[in-house]
């Protein structure tokens, strides 16, 4: 990094000296550089990495010429207070070459990372030798100290009596065929949440390229609604669940929904959504997705199941 930064100093100062040589439209061209948008930095945008757990990054670039390589790096801040020395980076040359790309990132925060607040730094540098850098704020957090930490477990039965389980604790799933006509019924299970939050269960297309980690990242236009159930104003920590017995004064519950492979709307609430256009039923490959956002503590989790429909 330093010998390409030199290195751009050296051009600099050589422009400079021979400007009267050199129209502006070189100049530019040498000194071009790339360009950061749409920066999304942790799960939900929060800005915030938990220790040991997953971590997301998204950013749009377009190079100034071609990529070199893409550089995340997690490091102290001048006024910051921690309990101990850590820095973090992690470097991505696969998009070398490439004009303009989404980098879309998942990584876990070590388990030897300290809680404090770091300057998130995303720098790209380019093949014609200058760099770009986009210099953010996070907070990194020991998992006992955030407000819910959800989980998940999730059961699916379709009419031929087969039985499919997982949970955040056994992840995979037997790969699992639907056919026309078959029904599906869903059981969903959030661990550990409170306040107010909101579940989506959803049929995706994977021809779609479309992977939402978050309900506000859903498109209903691509996805076929199995189930939407929300929680509010929950004060204690409690398991959020799409189905609802009734209590003991007779009160009626909620039961899980239906929904037949083939059917002309899904069960989107309140208003079902006809299945036509991008997510019209057809036969090949689909992800079955949970995605859950706790819109209080801005927290999201999500799960996707591989499923195959045919019959159509």
């Amino acid at each position: 990094m330093k010998t390409k930064f030199l290195y751009l100093f050296a051009i600099v100062t050589f422009l400079s000296i021979t400007s009267c040589n050199n129209d502006d439209d070189d100049l530019d061209e040498i000194l071009s550089k790339s360009t950061l948008s749409n920066i999304e930095i942790g799960l939900n945008n929060n800005e915030e990495g938990i220790i040991g757990r997953d971590f997301h990054l998204n950013a749009e670039i377009v190079a100034g010429e071609t990529i070199d390589e893409v550089i995340v790096a997690i490091v102290p801040r001048e006024d910051g207070e921690y309990a101990g020395e850590w820095s973090f980076q992690i470097a991505w040359d696969e998009f070398k070459g490439l004009r303009n790309t989404t980098v879309h990132k998942h990584f876990d925060i070590p388990e030897d990372a300290v809680e404090g607040t770091y300057d998130f730094i995303i720098t790209v540098t380019d093949e014609n030798g200058s760099f770009t850098d986009e210099k953010r704020t996070i907070e990194i957090i020991d998992p006992e100290n955030i407000a819910i930490d959800p989980g998940f477990f999730m059961d699916i039965l379709n009419t031929n009596g087969d039985y499919f389980f997982g949970s955040d604790e056994d992840p995979d799933y037997e790969p699992i065929t639907l056919s026309k006509n078959d029904t599906i019924q869903s059981l969903v299970q959030i661990k550990n949440v409170k306040d107010n939050g909101e579940l989506y269960v959803v049929l995706i297309d994977k021809d779609l390229d479309y992977y939402p980690e978050s309900t506000k990242d859903l498109d209903l236009s691509k996805v076929i609604v199995y189930d939407v159930y929300k929680h509010q104003d929950e004060e204690e920590i409690f398991n959020f669940s799409n189905q609802v017995p009734g209590n003991e004064q007779g009160q009626e519950g909620r039961n899980t929904p239906k929904l037949v492979i083939g059917a002309e709307q899904d069960n989107n609430t309140p208003e079902p959504n006809s299945i036509t256009g991008e997510k019209a039923w057809k036969n090949g490959d689909y992800y079955y997705a949970l995605i859950y956002t706790n819109t209080t503590h801005n927290i999201s989790l999500h799960n996707y199941i591989d499923v195959k429909i045919e019959g159509f």
